[in-house]
């Protein structure tokens, strides 16, 4: 191709280090992370997305000698593992190919990556070539990062809807879904996948995986996939096996660490591990671990969303059902062949992707789960799996589709145990697991339910047909639920607020002709959101007589004093009721989980904010707690607002007592953000905060007519 220089300054066929013909290379950072959508990343440094070309600039002090040719390589790894030449000419579109335009004293060079690139950070050499295929001259010491790009229609993570890229991708906020199935509450998240050096981060966890430290070169050459990569971010968001980012612990004490509830995003964990020397952070549970996850993937191009599924089975032993063992007076009792167990909520990721490995039906949302629950091949990982899989019931398909559908479909038996060691059944359930699968709205801060992409629904014929292909009992189920019993036992309560004594109502119900003379025992106990017994709250055992066709009320009273010393940092209370009566073949048992609620940090920044400008937040908190609170402490953070901070407060803070702080900060990016506020004490944990700052650019008049951005 002809260019405007002259042919001069190549005169031997010598290397001239003195006169060489490219004096700069410009890599328009700003405009190709712009075209990319990585402008949020990273304005400097080049950032693009495979499967979409990017230009850069040669700076010439001449033309290109006739004859002569310019090549490019590419080197990926830290000991250039893979090298990468570029064609100059499109190939068959697996290839990476670059063309090239002349003008003045510049050369515009337009690189073009295949849609199934290796993702990563690349070193990048310009060589001008003599026409013996000699070296006359070598730029390099430039790089670039390359990631996937859900926006290109041949990429396997394309995503076609631009809301659900804007969400998915782009969205640095999120709403993490607790609590129990009848009572959802919310939290926000700062993913942050933006934020400074964060995508350095993730590729470092990518780095650090016991693929990577195994063989280097075989796992860089895999990154192209991101069924590959997203099980190797599964395995390394916990520490279970490898350099991991996270440790899990689900119970006291987390002095030695920071509690799983005090996170309010996954930037100051990243940034702690990576800072530590890849050491792993102290303590992660299951939210903390899907959060962390969500961050990197997002990160790295790959669409992603939270998801959480409420009454969520952990099925050790692969028989489709959760046996809870108890003993005589309701205690739960351990099981000696496995830990099968029911969480309140279980949250997970699920990334958007096609998967060629599998038989057709299979592309879309896929489950990748990185708390540490069961080995896959040998890791402490899950995933990923086809949601339409599970749907389906096609347990074969890879991977971990079985304990995925355990999750979400097991039934719930309870037993207990007599004292000659003879087992009693007295409840089946086989609706409870599996309910209210929750995720963020694409088009707000609000709730969907996504518990029809899991499963048919509850009853159905379709269902019936799935478990019979997954291989669950359900020729119990007829069995079980022919004809209910003349009696009926069900536990009703208010709402309750941490802090404050309160009732619980067991009711049970004569359907029958004749009166009933029951044993009604009714028992309360603090569990976390994993099901882990904590300590009993009240016990109370009474005979009640219920007359024909009436139903007759207990009231269990529950008072603050009862329950502070034993509930745990999730704040549940646990409540069974169990009745046996003469007459009656098998006694009844119900059991509930009350949720108390907390208050709320409150959060005020008034006027508008600007970017690079100070801006002033008000915090205020009140106990509401009938004893003082000690070692109170804020942490707040916030995507484009300010790193993760901690503020201590000094003092007791007294029953009643609202204390408050003003915080300055200089937002360092526009747009509209989400400030979080985590309140923490001796008695009184994770209590959240939110509010919306929306940071605008500030302008100047330079003209009466013009105004100028700075």
């Amino acid at each position: 191709m002809k260019s405007s220089c002259s042919s001069s300054l190549v005169r031997s066929p010598k290397y001239l280090p003195n006169s060489s013909l490219i004096s700069d290379v410009d890599l328009r950072s700003r405009e190709n992370n712009s075209a990319h959508r990585t402008r949020e990343i990273d304005q400097k440094r080049l950032i693009v997305r495979r499967g979409q070309p990017f230009s850069i600039t040669l700076q010439c002090n001449g033309s290109l000698p006739p004859r002569h040719h310019l090549d490019l390589v590419l080197h990926l790894g830290k000991r250039d593992e893979v090298e990468i030449k570029v064609q100059k000419e499109r190939g068959d579109g697996d290839k990476w190919w670059f063309n090239q335009q002349g003008a003045q004293d510049e050369m515009l060079l337009t690189l073009h990556s295949p849609a199934d690139a290796i993702i990563g950070r690349y070193s990048l050499a310009v060589l001008l070539m003599s026409p013996d295929g000699r070296i006359l001259e070598k730029k390099d010491k430039m790089s670039f990062h390359l990631l996937y790009n859900p926006w290109c229609k041949d990429d396997v993570v394309y995503l076609p809807d631009e809301t659900q890229l804007q969400e998915y991708i782009m969205n640095e906020e999120g709403i993490i879904y607790m609590g129990t199935w009848e009572y959802i509450k919310s939290t926000h998240w700062n993913y942050g996948q933006f934020e400074d050096y964060v995508m350095d981060i993730c590729f470092e966890v990518l780095n650090n995986s016991n693929d990577a430290l195994r063989n280097s070169q075989m796992d860089i050459e895999q990154r192209f996939d991101p069924v590959y990569v997203s099980r190797i971010i599964a395995a390394m968001v916990n520490s279970n096996d490898d350099r991991g980012v996270l440790t899990g612990r689900w119970t006291e004490p987390y002095s030695d660490g920071v509690a799983p509830y005090q996170w309010t995003g996954s930037v100051p964990i990243l940034r702690q591990w990576s800072k530590a020397g890849v050491r792993a952070v102290k303590y992660g549970q299951c939210w903390v671990f899907a959060a962390v996850a969500c961050t990197v993937l997002r990160c790295l191009g790959i669409p992603t969303r939270l998801i959480t599924n409420f009454s969520s089975a952990h099925d050790v032993d692969g028989n489709l059902s959760i046996d809870f063992l108890l003993d005589e007076s309701l205690q739960p009792l351990e099981s000696r062949g496995g830990r099968d167990s029911s969480w309140n909520f279980h949250c997970w990721v699920e990334s958007w992707m096609r998967r060629d490995d599998l038989p057709k039906g299979n592309d879309g949302w896929q489950v990748l789960d990185p708390t540490p629950q069961e080995l896959s091949n040998g890791v402490f990982r899950c995933g990923p799996c086809p949601v339409t899989a599970i749907k389906e019931g096609n347990l074969g398909v890879k991977y971990d589709a079985p304990f995925v559908f355990a999750e979400v479909n097991a039934d719930i038996i309870h037993w207990i145990v007599q004292r000659n060691g003879q087992r009693r059944k007295i409840r089946v359930d086989h609706a409870t697991v599996g309910r209210n699968i929750s995720t963020k709205s694409v088009y707000g801060d609000f709730r969907d339910d996504v518990t029809l992409h899991y499963k048919y629904p509850e009853g159905s014929k379709k269902e019936r047909e799935v478990y019979e292909k997954a291989g669950r009992r359900v020729t119990d189920v007829p069995s079980e639920s022919s004809e209910p019993g003349r009696l009926q036992l069900s536990i009703k309560h208010a709402k309750p607020v941490f802090g404050t004594d309160f009732d619980v109502i067991i009711e049970v119900k004569n359907e029958g002709d004749q009166d009933a003379h029951v044993q009604l025992t009714m028992l309360a106990m603090a569990v976390t959101y994993s099901s882990l017994h904590r300590g009993n709250c009240q016990r109370q055992t009474t005979t009640v007589m219920v007359p024909a066709h009436k139903a007759q009320q207990e009231v269990l009273r529950l008072r603050y004093d009862d329950y502070a010393q034993c509930v745990s940092d999730d704040h549940l209370i646990r409540v069974k009721a169990f009745v046996e009566a003469p007459g009656e073949n098998e006694p009844l048992l119900t059991v509930t989980d009350i949720p108390l609620s907390r208050p709320e940090v409150f959060i005020q920044v008034p006027g508008k904010a600007f970017v690079c400008e100070q801006v002033k937040a008000s915090i205020s908190f009140t106990n509401p707690l009938p004893v003082p609170l000690k070692g109170g402490v804020f942490t707040l953070e916030g995507a484009g607002l300010l790193s993760s901070t901690k503020i201590h407060v000094s003092g007791d803070i007294s029953p009643g007592q609202t204390v408050s702080i003003v915080v300055s900060f200089s937002p360092m990016r526009t747009g509209v953000r989400k400030l979080l506020v985590d309140f923490d004490s001796d008695r009184l944990k994770d209590v959240k905060g939110v509010t919306t700052v929306v940071v605008r650019k500030k302008y100047r008049n330079i003209f009466p007519e013009i105004t100028e951005c700075y």
